[in-house]
């Protein structure tokens, strides 16, 4: 089995036009958040405000995505994009193992007040910084990068130089830059739209590739809720802690 590819993102974070850049590609078998399916729509969802009348899909756990995907990486090159804080209580050496380990981050002034856009009674556990930087520590602890930290990109970075930001990325993951994949013609996102027919995405349905977008006229993180604005100041410093270790594009 080859390594998968593992982009280890949080919500809100253009995590899904990446994702996109990379089903451009054609080369690989794309994953678009398994275990987030699992964590929040799967037989036995672990996501906080889970209720009775919650989706549930017989047979989908974390266990059985981790076993679509092993049998995926036997067949071929595959990506996922996911959330490290849906299988935080699982990982293991053995777990871990499987993925070739990328970060990408973003400012939580801007991820939260998309996230409390969308869903304002959000619960703090579904916003993933803390459990982002633990896992980029234990990898990057794990030295099984040449020394190197795993990589990691910033969103701000992405969008204003995406040719500059991806060819990096990809020498990083040992795959070829393809400078084509990084445009797209605006359309439909089925591969993509799970949770609740994509709401997430109507952005990536009108976009046409990596590039810098005019900000939804979300909330500022100074008129947010005072329960919002603690969680805000808690992701902070996890933020900060990766972003020092970002690609720092020269263009």
């Amino acid at each position: 089995m080859k390594n998968i590819i593992a982009l280890w993102a949080v919500p809100r974070s253009t995590s899904t036009a990446f994702e996109w850049m990379m089903r451009r590609r054609g080369d690989l078998t794309c994953f678009h958040e398994p275990y987030g399916e699992a964590w929040y729509q799967g037989e036995r969802p672990l996501w906080p405000r889970a209720a009775a009348g919650s989706v549930r899909t017989p047979g989908l756990t974390l266990n059985s995505v981790t076993a679509k995907l092993k049998n995926a990486a036997a067949a071929g090159p595959v990506f996922i994009k996911d959330f490290p804080h849906y299988i935080a209580h699982m990982w293991s050496d053995e777990l871990l193992a499987m993925f070739t380990h990328t970060f990408l981050i973003r400012h939580p002034a801007k991820t939260i007040t998309s996230i409390y856009d969308k869903w304002p009674d959000f619960h703090e556990a579904e916003v993933g910084f803390a459990e982002q930087r633990a896992l980029f520590d234990r990898i990057a602890a794990g030295a099984d990068n040449n020394g190197a930290p795993p990589p990691v990109i910033d969103s701000d970075d992405l969008l204003a130089a995406p040719a500059e930001v991806v060819e990096w990325w990809c020498a990083r993951v040992g795959i070829d830059f393809m400078p084509s994949a990084l445009q797209w013609e605006p359309g439909a996102r089925d591969e993509v739209s799970w949770w609740d027919g994509g709401v997430f995405h109507a952005n990536l349905r009108t976009s046409s590739g990596l590039k810098k977008q005019s900000r939804n006229n979300y909330i500022d993180i100074e008129d947010a809720p005072a329960r919002v604005r603690a969680i805000y100041d808690k992701m902070l410093p996890h933020y900060e802690h990766m972003r020092r270790h970002r690609f720092t594009p020269q263009t």
